[in-house]
């Protein structure tokens, strides 16, 4: 019996606006979704998000190619921070 061919995993990122200014906003682009937000925070999502493609372009590499940890090193050169663990 053949094997099924392997699907190839599709990696994106999910940016989540919490702010709301009362306009609805949606922005997709290579290996994003930025959805919500105020217009300042909907704005700080999409510069983010193509300041990584940038950085991962200039690896050549794709999203699904990165290790979580070389992820983390992107996001940190793009200017994201990880929250701190709570510790509770």
């Amino acid at each position: 019996m053949a094997k099924a061919p392997k699907k190839k995993t599709k990696a994106i990122i999910l940016g989540l606006g919490l702010d709301s200014d009362g306009h609805k906003r949606l922005t997709t682009g290579e290996n994003f979704a930025l959805v919500g937000g105020s217009q300042e925070t909907h704005e700080a999502m999409t510069e983010k998000a193509i300041k990584i493609n940038e950085k991962l372009k200039s690896r050549g590499k794709q999203l699904d190619q990165v290790s979580r940890e070389e992820f983390d090193d992107i996001a940190h050169e793009v200017g994201l921070r990880r929250p701190p663990n709570d510790q509770n």
